[in-house]
């Protein structure tokens, strides 16, 4: 593709996206108006459907289908970079005999909030349909305690906990279970993504109806998907050098 046709795409895309935002303005309630419908609609069905978190509400029922292309764009991130960062014909792996010294308080601390954070991680997504939180920010937790292992110099030991390959596929499930779940209610209910489940009682953890697994399967896509990403680059920095031994 030549310089031409690439600016010509570029001018055609911006202009197009230019109309939709100016359209989508256009159409905002005017500033310190006291009607705010989608607050109004947002609330009542996050009531309706006893989800104590209005944005997991909003998130996983009134808009689930946006959060869908959300996850989806975080697998094209992690599948695009996996593909620009894989060993080139010129390199090779290649591990040093000995590592970089680790301060004893150091690896104390990150070996004490391993197990601490990797249950908060945890937390914060089974919860997210309660408190605020949820998959994504759950998902973000359980990948960053888990690379705790890198600050403590134990990348050996995190290289053996976290197979790229298994956390490969399970991004892929966790996006996949997302899709299941929205069939699932075109099957009972007739519309992508229906509400299936019974709703239980508000501030329970058993309530939510569907919102709660699709809150789940993202924090499964998210956690394996950014524990990908971190893996990718650990391995370009740290394992990845020339056949001629520089870097």
């Amino acid at each position: 593709m030549t310089r031409g046709i690439r600016t010509a795409v570029f001018l055609l895309s911006a202009a197009g996206l230019a109309a939709l935002l100016w359209i989508a303005m256009t159409e905002l309630p005017v500033f310190g108006h006291d009607d705010h419908l989608y607050r109004d609609l947002a609330v009542a069905a996050a009531f309706s459907r006893a989800t104590a978190n209005v944005v997991a509400s909003v998130n996983f029922d009134q808009r689930a289908l946006d959060t869908l292309v959300e996850e989806s764009i975080l697998l094209g991130s992690v599948t695009g970079v996996m593909t620009l960062l894989r060993p080139a014909v010129e390199e090779r792996e290649y591990r040093p005999p000995h590592g970089g010294t680790v301060l004893d308080s150091t690896r104390l601390v990150g070996y004490v909030m391993l197990p601490v954070t990797l249950a908060l991680g945890v937390d914060v997504i089974v919860h997210g349909h309660l408190t605020p939180g949820g998959g994504f920010q759950g998902g973000v937790v359980l990948a960053a305690g888990l690379h705790l292992l890198y600050v403590t110099g134990s990348f050996r030991v995190l290289d053996r906990l976290r197979p790229v390959n298994v956390f490969d596929i399970g991004e892929a499930l966790g996006a996949a279970a997302f899709v299941v779940i929205g069939l699932a209610g075109v099957v009972a209910g007739g519309v992508f993504l229906q509400n299936l489940l019974p709703t239980g009682t508000m501030g329970n953890l058993f309530s939510g109806g569907s919102v709660a697994l699709l809150n789940i399967a993202v924090g499964v896509e998210v956690a394996c998907g950014m524990t990908v990403l971190l893996a990718q680059f650990l391995a370009q920095e740290i394992t990845i050098v020339k056949e001629g031994g520089g870097r």
